[in-house]
Parts: structure tokens; C-alpha cells; sequence
């Protein structure tokens, strides 16, 4: 079975409610270093959408990273806050998922949940305008 590009785009946005939805679950458990990573995938599933959405196929999660930037950070299509929060939870995630004696904490994420949600708000905005 092949999927169209906007099946594809739909799949991702969901994917990101529904993973900013665990991450959720995780942090009412205390499990910092797993929602830290939830966090991050429910920010690249939107970021995906919005690059498949304008024909943009990265291959690796820094190649995601980079095309985000170039096509919707630096033309201000999406504030640049969102940009360096995204930023911010990309190195985070390797950190927590791999450094050795890195954990973190309620204070350093919980104030992700707000702006990933509108992030991922402003992407289905974007997305549902082209």
C-alpha cells in the first residue's frame, strides 16, 4: 500500500500529539530522561511534517535539523525561539540517551511542554496555509 504525501504529513502530525501525549504520561511518573526524549520525537514528527509538506526529505535527524533552519527558521516562517528550543531538546535527547551519568530534572523540562505544544500548533497552522 503507498501513501500520498498528505497521508504521510497527517501520520506525522499525529504522531507528535500522540508522543507529546507520553511525554505527558512520562513526566507525571517522574521519568525526566525518557520525557526529555518524548519531547524531542513529539518536536521531529512536526518538523518532519512540515518538510515532507514542502517536498523535503532529510535522512537523519540533523539533516532534519538543518533543512527546518534553512527553510523555516532563517526565513521567519516559524519564530526563531522554536528553532533554538528545537535546537535545545535535539542535544538534550542525545544526551539523555546516551552520555553516561546524565539526568535530568522537573525544572529543566517541564518548560518544554508549553512551547512544544505551540510548535507543533504553529506547524499544522503552517502546514494547513500551503
Amino acid at each position: 500500500m503507498t501513501s500520498s504525501r498528505e497521508d504521510l504529513v497527517n501520520y506525522r502530525l499525529e504522531r507528535a500529539k500522540d508522543t507529546l501525549d507520553d511525554a505527558r504520561i512520562l513526566a507525571d511518573n517522574k521519568k525526566w530522561n525518557s520525557t526529555i526524549n518524548r519531547l524531542y520525537y513529539a518536536a521531529y514528527y512536526a518538523v518532519i511534517a512540515l518538510l515532507l509538506n514542502s517536498n523535503l526529505k532529510p535522512t537523519t535527524h540533523k539533516g532534519a535539523k538543518t533543512e527546518f533552519s534553512n527553510h523555516f527558521i532563517k526565513s521567519q516562517i516559524i519564530p526563531k525561539e522554536f528553532g533554538k528550543i528545537y535546537s535545545q531538546l535535539f542535544t538534550w535527547r542525545q544526551k539523555g540517551d546516551y552520555d553516561d551519568q546524565f539526568d535530568f530534572d522537573s525544572e529543566k523540562v517541564l518548560p518544554y511542554f508549553d512551547p512544544i505544544e505551540k510548535l507543533i500548533n504553529l506547524i499544522e497552522q503552517e502546514i494547513a496555509r500551503r
